[in-house]
């Protein structure tokens, strides 16, 4: 078998939220290429998924509980790769109740990961890639949690790049835009909606998990060994708006 990224066979990786959207096209995409890949999810097994987990190694997780992280990595061992890409939102972010439970999975819980990682990419000068969003540059109003936690993210990743860059790890945050996943189904079932949504993407259209995933195996990979604190949009052109 031929593999485009032949650098991942036998490395070991871990997505968080690996069971659906992006988070599963990125997990695919690196079992595709050799990998052996470990996923996250919050149910109580891969059998309670909708999609084909097959060929996955799946762990249980809920990383808005304290002490999470440090089982996964036990679990897992020393990692080539990791994806910090385990993320949520609540229509509670103007309480401070739901903004704390928000900031704890997209930010407290990446910082926990990356430090419990951390021996493991150290000994392998591993990469580690954060799953940001355009709300890491932009503010959404209704939502200030996952708008401070993507944006701290970004911060995170520059700050852990930096300290970082002399064990040999690579820290770098994709940040999608408008991507056709199970959480923006509803916004693509109102036609009209829809339309007034894409009119601000130059390219008109919307990105697919795989064009993210394909992003996250680059800055992963040892074809970007210069490549470390870095942000990538992947919107279509949006932030050129």
């Amino acid at each position: 078998m031929s593999y485009a990224w032949p650098e991942f066979q036998g490395k070991k990786v871990l997505v968080t939220g690996g069971s659906q959207g992006i988070g599963l096209a990125t997990a695919r995409a690196f079992a595709d290429q050799g990998a052996t890949v470990f996923i996250t999810g919050t149910r109580g097994a891969a059998s309670d998924y909708d999609g084909d987990l097959s060929g996955l190694s799946y762990l249980r997780a809920n990383f808005a509980e304290a002490g999470a992280a440090l089982p996964v990595i036990e679990a897992t061992g020393a990692l080539d790769v990791l994806v910090n890409n385990a993320g949520t939102g609540s229509r509670d972010e103007y309480t401070p109740e739901g903004f704390r439970a928000v900031l704890n999975v997209n930010l407290v819980s990446v910082m926990d990961l990356c430090l419990a990682a951390y021996p493991g990419l150290k000994e392998k000068a591993g990469a580690i890639v954060n799953m940001g969003s355009l709300s890491s540059f932009l503010a959404l109003r209704e939502t200030p949690a996952y708008t401070a936690s993507k944006a701290g993210l970004l911060g995170l990743t520059r700050a852990l790049a930096d300290k970082w860059a002399p064990d040999g790890i690579r820290v770098n945050l994709v940040a999608p835009g408008f991507i056709r996943t199970r959480m923006t189904q509803g916004q693509r079932s109102d036609a009209d909606y829809e339309k007034r949504l894409l009119r601000a993407v130059p390219q008109r259209r919307w990105g697919e998990p795989e064009e993210v995933a394909e992003t996250v195996l680059f800055l992963a990979s040892p074809r970007a060994p210069y490549i470390t604190g870095q942000s990538i949009a992947i919107d279509g052109g949006l932030m050129l708006r």
